[in-house]
C-alpha cells in the first residue's frame, strides 16, 4: 500500500474509533446506557426513567444503535432496547471510573448528587458471606421491573419510593444492606438515610447491580415477593 493510501486508511480507522466516542458524548445517552444495564426496556419506559420526551429519547437511542452500543427487538408496535453486549456495560463502568480519577469536576459533582449518609459500606464478597450466614437483610430499592430483570439472590424488593410506607415489612433487629443500580445510584443513599432516620441499622453495598453482573456473580430473576 502506498504511503498516502496507508495514511488515509489509518485516518479512517481512527475516525471509526472516534465515532464510538462521539456516541458517548452526551450525559443523557450515558444515563440511558445506565438504565439499559439493568435490563431491557421500551422507548416509553426509558424516556420516563430518564426524564426525556419520546422524540428526544428516540433520537439518543438511535445514536447509540448506530454506534452499535444497543440492540432492539420488536414486539407488536413496541420497540424494546437492550445493551448490545456485556462489553458495552464494561465500557460504561470504566468510563465513569476513569472520569472520576482524572476529571477534577467529577468528585464534586458526585458528592453534590449523592450526598453523604455517614454510614459504612460493604463490599460484594463480605455481603455474600453475611447473606449466606443470615445476619443481614439484602434490600433492593430499584423499581420493581429492574428487580424482575435480575437481582442479588435473596434480596427483598422495596422500591425506594415505597419504602417509607413499607418499612414494617423489614425486621427491626437485623442490619439492612441496601443496593441499587450501581456505584453512582442515589436510590441506595436515599434509602439508607430514610432507614437510619427511622431507627434502623442500614448500610450500603459499595457499588450495585451493574458491578455485580460484571463480576459474573449469580443473578436471580423473578417477581418481588
Amino acid at each position: 500500500m502506498a504511503g498516502n493510501g496507508r495514511a488515509d486508511a489509518k485516518t479512517r480507522l481512527y475516525d471509526a474509533f472516534a465515532a464510538s466516542g462521539k456516541a458517548l458524548a452526551s450525559g443523557k445517552r450515558l444515563e440511558l446506557l445506565d438504565l439499559l444495564a439493568q435490563g431491557e426496556r421500551t422507548v416509553d419506559a426509558l424516556a420516563k426513567a430518564a426524564g426525556l420526551n419520546l422524540t428526544t429519547a428516540s433520537a439518543h437511542l438511535q445514536t447509540l444503535k448506530q454506534a452499535g452500543f444497543v440492540a432492539t427487538r420488536r414486539e407488536g408496535v413496541r420497540i424494546h432496547y437492550r445493551l448490545a453486549g456485556d462489553d458495552v456495560a464494561r465500557l460504561f463502568a470504566l468510563l465513569r471510573k476513569v472520569a472520576e480519577r482524572h476529571q477534577a469536576a467529577v468528585p464534586a459533582a458526585r458528592d453534590a448528587y449523592l450526598g453523604d449518609d455517614g454510614t459504612a459500606e460493604v463490599g460484594r464478597e463480605e455481603l455474600r458471606a453475611r447473606a449466606a450466614a443470615g445476619d443481614v437483610v439484602v434490600l433492593d430499592v430499584r423499581p420493581a421491573e429492574e428487580y424482575r430483570a435480575g437481582h442479588i439472590p435473596g434480596a427483598v424488593s422495596i422500591p425506594v419510593g415505597e419504602l417509607a410506607d413499607r418499612i414494617d415489612e423489614l425486621p427491626e433487629q437485623t442490619e439492612i444492606v441496601v443496593y441499587c443500580r450501581g456505584e453512582y445510584c442515589v436510590l441506595a443513599y436515599d434509602a439508607v438515610r430514610l432507614l437510619t432516620d427511622r431507627g434502623r441499622r442500614a448500610i450500603r453495598l459499595d457499588d450495585g447491580m451493574l458491578e455485580w453482573r460484571l463480576a459474573e456473580l449469580t443473578v436471580d430473576p423473578g417477581d418481588p415477593e
